[in-house]
């Protein structure tokens, strides 16, 4: 069974801690989907002391914090979880669109996750490239998205990058090298048939395309959801 980055970073202990977080921040009216509000929830601290080391201080504690409200909401959301085949991926890279039903509703927040090492991510200068797992996305109402990439995932070392993009997806966005969005720049990517994200944009623009994906699925399991049960796309 392949896990997720849920699975590594909180696992059964999930249903301890995000419970007290729920009754928390209902007590203090808090919206968890703003992150000013969800830092000073006393249970998020008191969680993010355990979780984050004593050193861990500037980007390291901004990415636990990012990790942990996007994790939070995918739970308390219903925890909805899409797994795109090869094939729906590549459709997906090509800009190949969907008819969309709008009356249908995307979930407020899921995790997308794409077949392993397919895509990939140069995450800092002169950095090792690493593998795209899946996104967290937490779609806006007017458009737009918060977006939570998960690169390197070890599951057996329990470890993984997260890189975060919020915004709205670029009209006729491009690349600067005048190559098309997603071509891979990983060296013999090409001929290994890879992909690559480049930049926060490409983030943006990968997010908004699986937006019409989480709609189909959820339109398509309806009432017969449950929660953390992948949803296969094809």
């Amino acid at each position: 069974m392949r896990l997720t980055p849920f699975d590594v970073a909180f696992g059964p202990d999930a249903e301890t801690w995000f419970p007290k977080i729920r009754d928390s921040l209902a007590t203090s009216g808090l919206d968890p989907h703003d992150a000013d509000a969800f830092i000073l929830d006393r249970e998020v601290a008191a969680l993010l002391r355990e979780l984050v080391p004593e050193a861990g201080v500037g980007t390291a504690i901004q990415q636990h914090i990012a990790l942990l409200q996007h994790a939070y909401l995918y739970w308390v959301e219903g925890a909805w979880l899409f797994r795109l085949t090869k094939d729906r991926t590549r459709s997906l890279l090509a800009g190949e669109s969907l008819a969309e039903d709008p009356a249908a509703e995307p979930p407020r927040a899921y995790y997308v996750q794409f077949p392993e090492r397919l895509i990939w991510a140069e995450l800092g200068d002169e950095e090792p490239h690493q593998p795209l797992d899946g996104l967290f996305v937490r779609p806006w109402p007017g458009g737009g998205a918060f977006v939570l990439g998960i690169f390197g995932m070890h599951p057996a070392q329990g470890g993984f990058s997260v890189a975060e993009a919020d915004g709205y997806r670029e009209e006729d966005l491009l690349r600067t090298d005048g190559s098309p969005l997603f071509a891979p720049v990983l060296s013999g990517g090409a001929a290994a048939g890879l992909f690559s994200v480049v930049g926060g944009e490409e983030l943006l623009e990968l997010a908004a395309r699986t937006i019409p994906i989480a709609r189909e699925g959820r339109a398509c399991v309806a009432g017969a959801h449950r929660s953390h049960h992948p949803i296969d796309i094809g």
